[in-house]
């Protein structure tokens, strides 16, 4: 394995992870550190030809994936799909559900079904996920870990106010769901990302490429986070360390929420990333920035 991972060998081995939005970015990245410790993952999206690209990544390393087809929003589809996993792994210890997606727009244009769309995407489809794991196997095989991937919400999220409600509807029930399942020994705990280096920029207008930036020059740490340092918060939270965690969101955001606007902070390059995943992609505008 070619994955640098901090985590000793064999973390995970005879562990069944399931990765929603497995097929790209930090999905994608932690599939890699999760085969890397050992796990067998089962890698959900809506395209089956990112899914087999990562898996093909994960078989030439010696690591094993299933891979399924699945509209996260659909319940349906989710129970089916979760039903597939356990049929062909035949337990889940874990679920990471880190698929989403939103798009830039003011809070008065976003019409009914784009606001729908991208609630959906990032609060119904992690809860319907979860809820199917828990049911169908967490709740009566020994329990498991849960860790949803959120965002930097913290002082709301204005251009995507959809993307904002969506996430911090997510914290609550992460909060809520760690409460209601931990006599059946499960965990449930979030994750949030700041402005991460990810191949999901490439999907970002020129007008939002020049604010990423500008965020860059304002960050306490002057640099964007990488997929490798979101993989390994949610590894942890996977883990056996974190067992006595739960409820909790483990922030990874090189402290953005706390920027004031009466504290000016000089340019450094005194915070070095941690990027252990070989075969990460990093858009064109912002290699100068690694």
């Amino acid at each position: 394995m070619n994955y640098r991972s901090i985590y000793r060998p064999g973390l995970f081995d005879g562990q069944s992870i399931i990765i929603t939005g497995g097929g790209s970015g930090i999905g994608r990245c932690t599939a890699h550190e999760l085969v890397a410790l050992g796990a067998r993952v089962a890698l959900i999206g809506r395209s089956m030809d990112k899914l087999e690209t990562v898996k093909e990544e994960l078989a030439k390393e010696g690591g094993e994936a299933t891979i399924h087809s699945c509209d996260i929003r659909n319940e349906e589809a989710v129970r089916d799909t979760v039903a597939d996993v356990i049929k062909q792994h035949g337990a889940i210890h874990g679920l990471v559900n880190n698929a989403g997606g939103q798009f830039p727009s003011l809070l008065e244009n976003i019409s009914f079904n784009g606001w729908e769309a991208v609630v959906r995407n990032n609060l119904t489809g992690g809860f319907l996920f979860s809820r199917e794991c828990y049911t169908q196997w967490m709740r009566d095989n020994g329990g498991g870990s849960i860790v949803n991937i959120i965002a930097d919400m913290w002082n709301s999220m204005p251009g995507m106010g959809h993307s904002g409600a969506a996430r911090k509807g997510m914290l609550s029930l992460t909060e809520t769901a760690a409460l209601e399942w931990a006599p059946a020994g499960v965990r449930v705990n979030a994750v949030a990302p700041g402005l991460i280096i990810s191949s999901g920029m490439y999907n970002y207008p020129e007008s939002w490429i020049s604010r990423v930036k500008a965020r860059i020059a304002s960050h306490p740490v002057k640099r964007l986070g990488t997929e490798s340092e979101i993989s390994s918060g949610i590894v942890f939270m996977l883990s056996e360390a974190a067992a006595f965690i739960t409820g909790s969101c483990l922030r990874i955001d090189g402290g953005a929420p706390n920027i004031r606007m009466n504290w000016d902070i000089p340019d450094h390059k005194n915070n070095k990333p941690y990027n252990g995943f070989h075969l990460a992609d990093v858009p064109e505008f912002l290699r100068e920035e690694e």
